[in-house]
């Protein structure tokens, strides 16, 4: 009878330590979390390392055995590092996205072209009716100008990837046109935008385009003024990470 209390007793007892294993998981997971918003506060490396250090002693030089299971302090050190990159990348995308609020007030621009500034990425959009004339895609004169402005802010940040996307709104090309859809409008006037880009110098491995047709339109496409919205060439530029 003793003899099997004692096994029982056993048991539980073992038991009753499963949830030390799932505590030391989520402490670890903790810690990391915590330091993520330290570095992202303050991208400090020699603190972070000076914070993990009195952590570590704080748990008396055990967190190995703590977090068998969990994240190693090698790959705490790329998160890390990840996150100061990323807080890098949106501070200078910031300083590039100050200039790009200067382009639109630059004469024969006003009005022309709006941008907007969110997780990193910056995106400039300039009317399609103001670049091409009705169902075409061939740039008019006033739509070259526009891009040749353009083309000295891009020249400006070198540092900047530019992808061109077409859109349209939702009416078909029209009887008799010699284009099949609106996909085939959208992606021949990025190309075009894209091809007067690389005669005026800018890099063609930093240029990729692409058409969306009435995809993601702005406004829904229920009044002339909203279609003309919709009908737009968007900029979008990411930042170019060293060995990319």
């Amino acid at each position: 009878m003793s003899d099997e209390y004692e096994i029982e007793e056993d048991e539980e007892e073992g038991d009753s330590l499963e949830w030390l294993m799932t505590f030391s998981d989520l402490t670890m997971l903790m810690l990391v979390f915590f330091i993520m918003l330290y570095a992202m506060s303050t991208p400090d490396t020699s603190k972070i390392e000076s914070t993990l250090q009195s952590v570590t002693a704080a748990l008396g030089g055990k967190e190995s055995k703590l977090a068998t299971s969990t994240i190693s302090r090698e790959e705490a050190g790329i998160i890390l590092d990840q996150v100061m990159m990323q807080k890098q990348i949106l501070i200078a995308q910031q300083k590039v996205f100050s200039d790009v609020k200067y382009l639109q007030t630059k004469k024969g621009l006003e009005g022309l072209v709006g941008a907007n500034f969110e997780d990193g990425v910056i995106t400039i959009r300039a009317p399609g009716d103001v670049l091409f004339a009705k169902g075409e895609v061939t740039l008019t004169e006033k739509g070259k100008a526009v891009i040749m402005e353009m083309k000295d802010f891009f020249t400006q940040h070198p540092d900047q990837t530019i992808n061109i996307r077409g859109f349209t709104d939702d009416q078909l090309p029209g009887p008799g046109s010699r284009f099949r859809d609106n996909w085939e409008v959208s992606s021949l006037r990025a190309v075009n935008v894209l091809r007067l880009l690389m005669q005026m110098g800018i890099e063609s491995k930093r240029l990729t385009s692409t058409g969306l047709a009435d995809l993601n339109p702005l406004y829904p496409n229920t009044t002339e003024e909203y279609r003309a919205q919709n009908r737009r060439v968007e900029f979008v530029l990411e930042k170019r990470v060293s060995g990319k």
